[in-house]
């Protein structure tokens, strides 16, 4: 049975359904020729019965006190036979049949009424026998379904069971067929929609199903135009890196050379080296944020449990090595003793990386406040268009000033691993970015700490 079912799972829907079409035809067949056919004899009988004990009673009542009435009923035949004269009363000329049923009856009138068949091939005899009394004589009344009536209510009644049983199989088939290739088409016109996709040519799919099918097709298709969005913000953001990594490495290649041909471009060689090493610094840092952001989304290893990182010490460290960049923005605090769950670094660069991005835009001051419910850090900037929001926490987007990078993404993609939201939102005086924590933390499998030594080895 089991490879049975496996050879019908490698089959074509149209060749799963020929195939079941055959075998529930054949169980079909088999139960139409042995278990209808019998109980056809078996209700064809009843009725026979219920029609002689009708006749029978009319043809009793009928007879009254007279012996010599003769039967007018067209379908059942009626003998009277008399026990004491041991004779037939009333047509003789059956009486080799009448003879053959009354041997079966018990002489003595244990029962009242004897129904019964006689098997004779297609040709049964279905007959009853009641006994009476007239005039204090014993007698028999013996009714038998004549031969054609029966054969006949046989016959029509098979027909009549066939052609409805046909007409309803043919109607259940018809929708049966009609209902699998309406299944068969749209998901060939998905498969066509795939192969297109695949050759890269232009392809629409159009299904206006509401069912799972057009459920399917529907999620083909975003997920083809996602597809699509990707590769063009993926072409986008290799331009972008290649035109932010182009000037650091074109400076220290020109100050290279020209420290090689004995020309100072900096005033002197000290100042022109410190260009280069600036230059290399900021090249240094660019490559491990693009390392980080993309090692981030596949980390698998169980970062462990509960909420250890504190939070005002990772806040400190981040604002003592941010602080010197801009020394005339006033950095304000409120923070509580706040742990979040994760690893100290990682926290740490997103941190960093809102307090670097504060900086850049503030006109006097940042504000960083910390509590059980979020972290937030707010500048006194210009606001934030709408397509900026939209836009915040994607790769290489430009910002306010014309600058791009991955900072803000690499927060997103970090608070996201621990199940925390990163938001953004213009204030009436400014901007503000917050780290909403979970209310019930999801158990996600990462290991920023193995990630960010990975990175930096790589550097």
């Amino acid at each position: 049975m089991k490879r049975l079912f496996i050879w019908i799972k490698n089959l074509t829907l149209i060749e799963q359904f020929i195939s079941i079409s055959f075998f529930v035809m054949i169980a079909f067949l088999f139960f139409f020729f042995t278990f209808i056919p019998r109980n056809i004899d078996n209700y064809v009988n009843d009725q026979m019965f219920d029609l002689i004990h009708s006749a029978q009673n009319d043809y009793i009542t009928r007879l009254g006190s007279s012996l010599a009435i003769d039967d007018d009923d067209s379908n059942v035949s009626h003998f009277l036979y008399s026990w004491g004269q041991d004779c037939y009363i009333s047509r003789v000329e059956e009486g080799t049949r009448l003879a053959n049923i009354l041997a079966l009856i018990d002489p003595y009138h244990d029962q009242e009424i004897y129904d019964g068949i006689i098997d004779e091939g297609e040709r049964n005899i279905v007959y009853t026998v009641r006994h009476i009394e007239i005039n204090s004589d014993d007698y028999s009344v013996v009714s038998i379904v004549k031969d054609d009536y029966r054969l006949t209510m046989r016959s029509a009644l098979t027909n009549s069971v066939v052609n409805v049983t046909m007409v309803i199989v043919l109607v259940i088939y018809t929708f049966l067929s009609l209902w699998v290739f309406s299944l068969i088409r749209p998901l060939n016109a998905i498969k066509g929609y795939i192969d297109k996709l695949r050759r890269g040519d232009k392809a629409t799919l159009k299904l206006y199903r509401h069912d799972e099918i057009g459920e399917v097709a529907d999620a083909l298709v975003d997920m083809s135009d996602e597809l699509l969005k990707q590769q063009k913000i993926r072409e986008e953001m290799i331009q972008n890196i290649s035109h932010d990594l182009k000037t650091p490495i074109a400076t220290i290649k020109s100050y290279s050379e020209s420290i090689k041909d004995g020309i100072y471009p900096y005033d002197t060689l000290e100042k022109s080296v410190d260009v280069i090493i600036d230059n290399a610094d900021r090249l240094e840092k660019k490559v491990y944020s693009l390392i980080t952001f993309n090692k981030m989304g596949y980390l698998e290893d169980n970062v462990g449990e509960g909420d250890n990182v504190n939070m005002i010490e990772v806040i400190k460290e981040a604002i003592m090595a941010a602080s010197v960049l801009r020394g005339e923005i006033k950095i304000e605090t409120e923070l509580d003793e706040v742990y979040f769950h994760g690893e100290r670094e990682s926290w740490l660069i997103v941190v960093e990386n809102l307090l670097d991005n504060a900086l850049r835009y503030a006109k006097t001051v940042v504000k960083i406040t910390l509590d059980e419910k979020e972290l937030t850090i707010f500048n006194d900037g210009e606001l934030m268009d709408k397509d900026r929001l939209e836009k915040l926490f994607k790769p290489y987007e430009m910002g306010n000033k014309g600058k791009f990078g991955l900072g803000l993404s690499i927060v997103k993609r970090v608070t996201e691993t621990y199940g925390y939201k990163a938001v953004g939102e213009n204030m009436d005086d400014g901007v503000i970015f917050r780290i909403i924590k979970p209310k019930k933390r999801r158990k996600k499998k990462a290991n920023i700490e193995k990630t960010m030594n990975d990175a930096q080895n790589d550097v």
